[in-house]
């Protein structure tokens, strides 16, 4: 498969950043994914706007911060960042803050957003 397949993924990353190694590897799949020049876009669900916070200070719990990364995502050409407008409210997220830009979407818009997708990871 090559960049001119036009295949889309849709990376949905639900683990909140500091409690497991999934948050860091759900980035990583994304970032490597675009490093072959295949078209990819997060999604944060659930826990996983959590990542979005901004200013998080990991350094306590000797892990590299995730919001570094995170803002590293337009250098990889993934440009369109998505956060479940139900959980970003629920953890009362300041998207104006995060470390990457994030459109809300509602949960009919989610589910269209999967839709449109060829390949569907999840973490």
């Amino acid at each position: 498969m090559n960049a001119t397949d036009g295949k889309r993924t849709l990376v949905l990353i639900r683990h909140s950043p500091y409690g497991s190694s999934l948050a860091r590897a759900s980035v990583d799949v994304a970032l490597a994914t675009a490093a072959f020049e295949q078209p990819v876009n997060l999604l944060f669900v659930g826990d996983g706007v959590l990542q979005l916070l901004s200013g998080q200070d990991c350094e306590a719990l000797g892990v590299k911060n995730l919001g570094r990364l995170l803002s590293s995502l337009p250098l990889y050409d993934i440009d369109h960042v998505y956060v479940d407008a139900e959980a970003a409210a629920r953890y009362q997220l300041d998207l104006d803050a995060a470390p990457v830009a994030a459109l809300p979407l509602d949960p009919g818009a989610m589910a269209e957003l999967v839709s449109t997708h060829d390949h569907l990871l999840g973490f």
